[in-house]
């Protein structure tokens, strides 16, 4: 189980606002968790200049902001290598209709950060297995998703989280075929 924990959605983006960073905890979630999907490692520091030039034109971000980012991204690296292969994303809480809306814009906002991450991890889609093309595939269409106000909410609630869930086994096959994997700590040899 992962030391860290997701920051709470709503401090994180007010800790990017105070950046001015124009990327919201949604968008940054899946950004890194893309960048670690599509193979980028993480512990030579080489994903920070990445986030940097897509976010904020190559900029550096506050301490504050990247200490955040960093904690995402240890907690998201943690959890998608542990052997139960989980998932959580930074999604805001939908306790009204009317965030249900602003939690689906998050998921779509999250789903295309996801597939921009790949981009700059360098995927090579072209050589992934049917299966993750199947996943990518369907990970762009949930990426044009929308919440019809018109409809039954409380139905849009349940396919909603239905989505979510689905995407969290898109990303987590991508991941598995080509994801960083942190290695194993080697064990002292037995001496007799």
């Amino acid at each position: 189980m992962s030391k860290t924990k997701l920051p709470d959605y709503l401090f994180f983006s007010d800790t990017l606002k105070s950046a001015s960073l124009a990327v919201t905890p949604a968008e940054l979630h899946g950004l890194l968790t893309g960048m670690l999907s599509g193979g980028l490692k993480t512990d030579d520091g080489s994903w920070q200049p990445l986030l940097f030039d897509y976010t904020s034109e190559g900029m550096a971000w506050t301490m504050t902001a990247l200490s955040l980012a960093e904690k995402v991204m240890t907690h998201t690296t943690d959890e998608m290598n542990e052997d139960d292969f989980r998932l959580s994303l930074v999604l805001p809480e939908a306790e009204v209709d009317a965030a249900l809306v602003e939690k689906a814009e998050a998921v779509s906002e999250w789903v295309n950060h996801f597939i921009s991450g790949l981009g700059l991890a360098r995927l090579d889609v072209k050589s992934l297995s049917e299966g993750s093309k199947e996943a990518l595939g369907d990970l762009e269409e949930i990426g044009k998703l929308i919440i019809d106000e018109e409809d039954d909410l409380n139905e849009q609630s349940l396919l909603l989280e239905q989505v979510i869930e689905h995407v969290k086994v898109c990303v987590l096959t991508i991941h598995a075929e080509c994801g960083a994997h942190r290695e194993p700590q080697k064990k002292n040899p037995t001496l007799h």
